[in-house]
């Protein structure tokens, strides 16, 4: 069969042509969305008069056969063909005849690849919300099963303060609250029908966007036929969203590995999510984390990517458009592969408890409090601060730490030191004396773990409301009489 758009032209296609400008091969991923799209499509032309509903039916059926054999994995696909909307009208044109033809009234690829790929990403973003909900399950469970465990707080990776394990953990529960935000806040753009624009100005024919919007559960219309096929701001905002993603998973990663080298032994990772080596027997390395902190940085380019494809294009479609589909395919595959991994990683982690008090016990991140206490003795702070800089100085060079010191070498650096400086320096006085919201004192976590739990049970609401509006239109019927 020749081209569906080759009355134009004498010759055939190069066939390096063809194989350099298909896109088949990658945008066959679209195909259920742009058999969702073409229900939607050919309903509105019965319904209007545009088709006549008997042809409507025909042609409903016949995307309904393509449907079964895309699920089942029969579908053959064409280079000549160039792309998943004109395979789909072959294969459809196969089945039930010319009339398939009668499909693509009213449209253009240029709207029908859009539509595509609204749909594709509103379904996406929905499952990465849940996703994200689940990393945060994860890590509110860790955090409430060590609520009273005491970790080094690190500033340059340098011990600075000692902070509660969960209040370390919630500050990643916080991050990826913000992710689930913008993911949910992007659902409103992605949310809108590009799908009536034609090539770029319309359509001469009656047809009905709102009713097409309706059926697809969209809840705008592009107000604009030009900016419907031209805009990517959709994927771009998607493309973005998911690199802050990935750097948040990123930095837990980078402190994972950390945290279960043999230099710091905070954790220990399950053995279901670390590979051994080849020559060293004895090695365990935490290859997820690494991995995903490595494809971070395929996340990052595929966003630069897209918008060095869209920086100088003029309106409305340019083939160079092409391009916005495989990053996108790329960055759902990678973040959807880190997230299923990271839930159950967080979840199996074990906690060294006793090793992670080894560290606090044997560090000076007790010193800040000193100052404080000799400030509200009525010392200026800078003063405090040069004070407690020779007392630290002076337990290095002896060996010790600011709790093996005696109240007869604190008074020799300040005569305001006096015994109540022991219960001072004891890291749970030091972890509860910043009780201040948001700070790592324990009333001040568990607060904030409610306040994540209740987050979070938003999120599941809203994640459950739009599964179900995904059932509902796949169940409501596509023809309307």
């Amino acid at each position: 069969m020749s081209k569906l758009w080759g009355g134009r032209f004498t010759k055939q296609t190069d066939e390096l042509v063809e194989q350099y400008t298909a896109s088949i091969t990658f945008d066959k991923k679209m195909a259920e969305e742009d058999i969702q799209g073409s229900l939607a499509h050919i309903a509105m032309l019965g319904r209007c008069g545009i088709v006549p509903q008997q042809d409507a039916e025909r042609i409903k059926d016949g995307l309904l056969q393509v449907l079964a054999l895309i699920q089942s994995g029969q579908m053959e696909y064409s280079v000549s063909d160039e792309d998943i909307h004109m395979n789909i009208e072959k294969k459809l044109i196969e089945l039930i005849g010319p009339v398939g033809g009668k499909l693509h009234t009213g449209r253009s690829r240029n709207d029908q690849v859009a539509t595509d790929m609204h749909l594709y990403l509103r379904k996406h973003v929905v499952q990465f919300v849940e996703l994200l909900g689940n990393v945060q399950e994860a890590l509110l469970t860790q955090a409430k099963e060590n609520i009273d465990t005491i970790i080094p707080g690190y500033t340059h990776l340098q011990r600075a303060q000692p902070i509660l394990f969960a209040h370390h953990l919630l500050a990643y529960v916080s991050m990826f609250e913000r992710d689930i935000e913008r993911l949910k806040d992007s659902y409103k753009r992605i949310n809108t029908l590009p799908l009536g624009a034609g090539a770029l100005a319309g359509t001469t024919f009656p047809i009905d966007r709102h009713f097409v919007a309706e059926q697809l559960g969209f809840e705008r219309i592009y107000e604009n036929s030009l900016d419907a096929v031209s805009d990517r701001d959709f994927i771009v905002e998607f493309l973005a969203n998911a690199s802050l993603i990935m750097t948040h998973l990123s930095r837990l990663c980078e402190e994972l590995v950390l945290w279960s080298s043999t230099e710091f032994q905070f954790i220990e990772l399950d053995d279901a999510f670390c590979t051994g080596s080849s020559i060293m027997p004895q090695k365990k390395n935490p290859d997820v984390p690494e991995l995903v902190r490595g494809k971070t940085g395929r996340v990052y380019g595929n966003l630069i990517g897209m918008l060095t494809v869209l920086k100088a294009l003029p309106l409305a479609y340019n083939k160079d458009m092409q391009e916005d589909k495989e990053g996108m395919f790329d960055t759902v595959a990678t973040l959807d592969g880190a997230l299923r991994l990271f839930a159950p990683m967080i979840a199996t982690m074990k906690v060294n408890r006793a090793r992670m008090r080894q560290a606090v016990n044997q560090d000076f991140s007790n010193a800040t409090d000193i100052a404080d206490f000799l400030v509200n003795k009525g010392l200026p702070f800078r003063q405090a601060h040069e004070v407690i800089g020779k007392t630290v100085l002076y337990c290095i060079q002896k060996g010790v730490y600011l709790l093996d010191l005696s109240l007869e070498e604190f008074q020799q650096f300040s005569p305001l030191f006096d015994e109540k400086i022991y219960d001072v320096l004891q890291p749970e006085q030091v972890v509860n004396a910043r009780n201040v919201y948001g700070g790592t004192a324990k009333p001040q976590v568990e607060a904030a773990i409610v306040r994540a739990a209740e987050a979070l049970q938003i999120t599941n609401a809203w994640n459950e409301q739009k599964q179900a509006e995904a059932v509902a239109l796949q169940v409501q019927p596509v023809i309307a009489k």
